[in-house]
C-alpha cells in the first residue's frame, strides 16, 4: 500500500522554489510544526538546525507569502472539486495581526485597533462543506496595510483609491476563483461586507452569496408600503420557528434559543451617494429574517437579516440559508487557531520579506487544528479505525495511557474523545462536543507523550554494529 502523503506534501509537494531542497525543507517544516503548533518558532522547531533552516528558507526571494498561500489554495480547490452533492461555503472574514513590538518594521505596517497599534488586516477566505462544516482549506489570504487617509479626501478620491479597505471583500472573492464545474460554491460574509459594491459584484459575476445586512437600504419598489429594507422585512409574518445556537460574544452569552423566520424577495436600489465602483442598477435579492421575540432577561434580542441570491421559495430553503450563515463562525475559529493555537503574533522578524511567508505557513498549519474537530464529527467517526487517519504510534501511546477504557483498536471518535479528555474535557453529556481548542490542548499532551515514547525507543534500540 502506498504511503499517505503528509499534510506538507499535499500542500507544497508541487512547488518550484528554484531548488528542490527548498521544497523539501518547506514540507519538513510544515509537518514538524503540525506536530508542535503551539508557542514561539523556537518552541515549534525545537532542534536548532531546523529553526536555522526555516530562517534561511523564508530569506529566499522565491519564498513569498503569495507563493505559500497559492500552493495551499490550489490544494483547497482540488478538495472542493471532488465534493459531491453538498454545497461548499467560502467564508470570508478579517482579523487583525498585531506586530507593534517589531520596531524595525513599523514604517512597513499599517494602523490597527484604534490607530495606536501596528500590523495587518488579515483577510481570509476559508472553504468548508455546507453539510458537515468540514474544513477544506483557505482559498485566499490577503495581508492588508491600512492606509493613512488624508483628512481632506473627497468621496471620489476614496472611491478610486486602490488600497481602500472595503475593496477587501471583492479582492478575497476574486482571489478565491470561480467554482469548479458541478460544485455549488456560496460566499458567506458578516455585516461588514454589506456594501452595494460587493453585493453588485456578486450579482454581476453570477456568484452565490449569503450576507448579513447592516444597512437599511432603500428599495427600488416599495414592499408592503415600506420604502426601506428593514422596515419592509420586519412587517413580514413569521413562517415558522426553529432552534438556534447563539455563540458567545463580548456582549452576549452562549445559549440555545427559539427564533422566528420570515422570508421575502426585494429589489435593492443603488445608494444616493456612490461610495464604491459598481453599475447604478437595482437588483433583486431574497431576504431571510431571523429574530428572537423572547430573549432571556438581561440579554439583547437576536436578529439576523440575511441577503442572498439563492432562491428562498419555502421554509426549508430559509432554514438552509440560516444554517449556511451559522457556519460563518468557523472562520472565526480559524483566527483563534492562528493566534491562540499557532502563536502567529509571536513571530520575530526584522524584515517584511521574512515575516509574511512565515505568516502564510502558520496560517496554513492553523487549518489543521480545525480538522481535529472535523475528524471526530465525521459521519463514519464511530466505525472508522483511528489508525486510518493518525499514525499507529499515536493510537498505541494513547491506548497504553488509558488501558482497557480505550482499547487497542479504537474508532476515530473514541480516539479523539479520549484526546479531548487529555485537554480537560470530561466527556459528560452536559459538556457537549469538544471544540478544537480542547482537542488541541489534548493533542499537545499526546504529542509530548509520543515524543517521549519515541525517544525512549531510540535509546533502547542498539546502534548498528553494537550489542
Amino acid at each position: 500500500m502506498d504511503a499517505i502523503p503528509s499534510f506538507g506534501e499535499r500542500n507544497f509537494g508541487g512547488l518550484d522554489l528554484g531548488d528542490v531542497r527548498r521544497t523539501r525543507r518547506l514540507i519538513k517544516t510544515v509537518d514538524t510544526i503540525c506536530r508542535h503548533p503551539g508557542g514561539t518558532l523556537p518552541d515549534k522547531l525545537s532542534q536548532p538546525k531546523n529553526l536555522r533552516a526555516f530562517y534561511r528558507l523564508v530569506d529566499q526571494d522565491e519564498v513569498t507569502h503569495a507563493v505559500v498561500i497559492n500552493s495551499h489554495a490550489a490544494e483547497t480547490r482540488r478538495r472542493i472539486a471532488v465534493v459531491e452533492k453538498a454545497a461548499v461555503l467560502i467564508l470570508h472574514d478579517a482579523t487583525e495581526l498585531d506586530y507593534t513590538t517589531l520596531k524595525a518594521l513599523q514604517e512597513h505596517l499599517g494602523q490597527i485597533g484604534q490607530g495606536t497599534r501596528r500590523g495587518y488586516i488579515c483577510h481570509n477566505s476559508l472553504a468548508v462543506r455546507a453539510d458537515t462544516g468540514e474544513t477544506l482549506g483557505l482559498t485566499s489570504q490577503i495581508l492588508h496595510h491600512r492606509a493613512a487617509v488624508p483628512k481632506a479626501e473627497t468621496t471620489k478620491q476614496s472611491r478610486e483609491r486602490g488600497n481602500r479597505e472595503s475593496r477587501l471583500w471583492v479582492r478575497g472573492v476574486e482571489a478565491s476563483g470561480p467554482a469548479p464545474a458541478g460544485v455549488r460554491c456560496v460566499d458567506v460574509c458578516d455585516s461588514l461586507s454589506d456594501t452595494f459594491e460587493f453585493l453588485s459584484f456578486e450579482v454581476t459575476q453570477k456568484r452565490l452569496f449569503v450576507v448579513r445586512a447592516r444597512e437599511n437600504r432603500k428599495l427600488a419598489e416599495p414592499v408592503a408600503g415600506a420604502n426601506y429594507l428593514f422596515d419592509a422585512v420586519r412587517q413580514s409574518p413569521s413562517m415558522g420557528t426553529r432552534s438556534l445556537e447563539v455563540k458567545a460574544t463580548s456582549g452576549r452569552k452562549s445559549r440555545t434559543t427559539t427564533v422566528h423566520v420570515s422570508y421575502s424577495k426585494v429589489r435593492l436600489a443603488p445608494p444616493g451617494e456612490k461610495l464604491g465602483e459598481y453599475a447604478n442598477e437595482p437588483f433583486e435579492v431574497w431576504v431571510v429574517r431571523v429574530w428572537e421575540p423572547n430573549p432571556p432577561a438581561g440579554e439583547e434580542p437576536l436578529e439576523w437579516i440575511l441577503l442572498t441570491n439563492c432562491a428562498v421559495e419555502n421554509f426549508a430553503d430559509a432554514c438552509e440559508r440560516i444554517e449556511w450563515y451559522e457556519k460563518r463562525w468557523i472562520v472565526e475559529e480559524l483566527h483563534k487557531g492562528m493566534k491562540t493555537g499557532c502563536g502567529i503574533e509571536t513571530l520575530q522578524f526584522d524584515t517584511i520579506e521574512r515575516l509574511e511567508p512565515a505568516i502564510a505557513v502558520l496560517s496554513v498549519v492553523a487549518t489543521t487544528l480545525l480538522t481535529l474537530r472535523d475528524a471526530a464529527r465525521a459521519p463514519d467517526a464511530e466505525t472508522r479505525p483511528a489508525t486510518e487517519i493518525v499514525a499507529p504510534v499515536y493510537v498505541e501511546v494513547l491506548a497504553a495511557y488509558y488501558g482497557k477504557r480505550l482499547g487497542k483498536k479504537p474508532s476515530v471518535k473514541a480516539f479523539y474523545m479520549h484526546v479531548a479528555r487529555l485537554g480537560g474535557h470530561q466527556n459528560r453529556k452536559c459538556d457537549g462536543f469538544p471544540g478544537w481548542i480542547t482537542l488541541w490542548r489534548g493533542w499537545m499532551k499526546l504529542q509530548s507523550m509520543v515524543d517521549g515514547y519515541e525517544a525512549a525507543d531510540r535509546h533502547a534500540t542498539p546502534s548498528c554494529g553494537k550489542n
